[in-house]
């Protein structure tokens, strides 16, 4: 899989930039590989033309950005994204937060992660900290990205990695013998 990072800041340099450094090192260690890191001010009109364009012209599979997502004033990372999503994927965000509040204490609550859908190509938004990124890359992109990209492709379902496909008329429906009314194996 094919990954866009990009560090959303009005001040980091990539030299200086370790929460960057540190998102391109545990997406590869996940088995990802980065295309480029791009580094974009905080700027919605910014940051929604590099997801454009890098998800139109199929530069990546996926784009995973750090920073941005706080409550300050120059925070718009979060509200960027969600002029552009054709799908939220709501559950990304709960799950984070959950995960960070376990693991970083009772501030992640203002952790506005998110994700969704932009032309096919899954984006995650992550806090421009360190830890934060290392646990979202460890306990959630990491391990889901690939499905997210074959799912936003049409090219898997939702059951578990299992090919797009419908059932045929032989099959037994399965609501009907979860309730008892149809057959069942005994």
């Amino acid at each position: 899989m094919r990954v866009l990072t990009v560090t959303v800041s009005d001040l980091r340099k990539r030299h200086a930039d370790e929460t960057g450094k540190r998102l391109d090192a545990e997406l590869t260690a996940a088995g990802l590989t980065i295309v480029r890191h791009a580094t974009v001010a905080d700027e919605p009109t910014f940051i929604r033309e590099l997801v454009r364009s890098t998800a139109t012209n199929n530069e990546a599979d996926a784009i995973v950005l750090s920073g941005g997502t706080g409550i300050t004033p120059r925070d718009q990372t979060f509200e960027a994204l969600e002029a552009i999503y054709e799908k939220r994927i709501e559950g990304f965000g709960e799950a984070f937060r959950r995960l960070a509040f376990e693991a970083l204490g009772p501030r992640a609550m203002y952790f506005r992660a998110s994700a969704g859908i932009f032309n096919e190509c899954p984006i995650f938004s992550l806090p421009g900290n360190v830890p934060a990124v290392v646990l979202a890359v460890q306990k959630l992109v990491g391990p889901t990205l690939v499905s997210a990209v074959d799912m936003a492709m049409g090219r898997e379902t939702h059951t578990l990695g299992a090919p797009a496909s419908r059932p045929t008329a032989s099959s037994p429906d399965v609501s009907a013998a979860a309730k008892g009314d149809g057959p069942t194996s005994r």
